[in-house]
């Protein structure tokens, strides 16, 4: 056991780059190291692609997972190429347009969760289109401008998006925090992260382990795509920037 990478993202998504130690190399030839602020796919939001620089090579990573037991990070090199060794310093590039897309759309479905009363029963994050998908009943219409328009008045109020922490205790104690319905937030460690959208949350206040920007201005203008009916209660809604 390497024991657990420390997750600089989670204090800070904006950092774009760290120094980390190569700590192994897993059979499949993923880079396990100290720290990182490469962001492991979960959530419905993707991981981070970057490169490793080290003494005498690069290596580009083309995704990022969770290794076997959640503690790890596994930096998936790019194809056939040359790595670094275990116990070497390497610099870690994060590709940070893409990232910073995946931070601005995450807190956009976190506004779109925020007006829309039903349960999440999943969802999916990218640099363009997002989406949720809603447990609604037939007979529940979903207005596409005025949702629009609701999640556009929001991001021009930029509100501030912060993060705090609960213990599990509070969370079984609260569960209407959580909206979604397939995929519950991870307990066992004795803490699970809030993120808040508005004072005290008051626009927005869910568990979430995702990367999200700082304000709701910086996620820029909105726009309802398709609604498709995804089975007799479940409506799947399409997110897209508009600029």
């Amino acid at each position: 056991m390497s024991g657990p990478t420390e997750l600089l993202f989670r204090d800070d998504a904006y950092l774009k780059e760290c120094e980390a130690e190569v700590v192994a190399i897993n059979d499949r030839g993923g880079v396990i190291l100290d720290k990182t602020v490469f962001y492991a796919t979960g959530g419905g939001q993707p991981g981070d692609t970057g490169r490793l620089l080290f003494a005498d090579g690069e290596a580009a990573i083309s995704a990022t997972v969770y290794g076997d037991d959640k503690s790890e990070i596994v930096h998936v090199p790019a194809g056939e190429t040359k790595l670094p060794s275990v116990g070497e310093q390497v610099k870690v590039i994060l590709d940070w347009d893409r990232r910073h897309a995946h931070m601005r759309m995450h807190t956009a479905l976190h506004l779109l969760c925020s007006l829309i009363a039903f349960p999440v029963t999943g969802g999916s994050i990218g640099a363009a289109e997002s989406r949720l998908d809603f447990d609604i009943a037939e007979a529940d219409a979903i207005d596409k401008d005025a949702l629009t328009d609701a999640l556009n008045e929001l991001v021009k109020a930029d509100h501030a998006v912060t993060t705090r922490w609960i213990t599990d205790e509070e969370l079984a104690d609260n569960p209407d925090l959580v909206r979604t319905m397939s995929v519950k937030p991870p307990t066992g460690s004795g803490k699970v992260r809030l993120v808040a959208i508005g004072a005290d949350g008051s626009v927005d206040l869910q568990p979430c382990g995702g990367t999200h920007v700082r304000t709701t201005g910086e996620i820029g203008g909105l726009k309802i795509g398709k609604v498709e009916k995804k089975g007799r209660q479940n409506r799947r809604i399409r997110l897209q920037r508009a600029n």
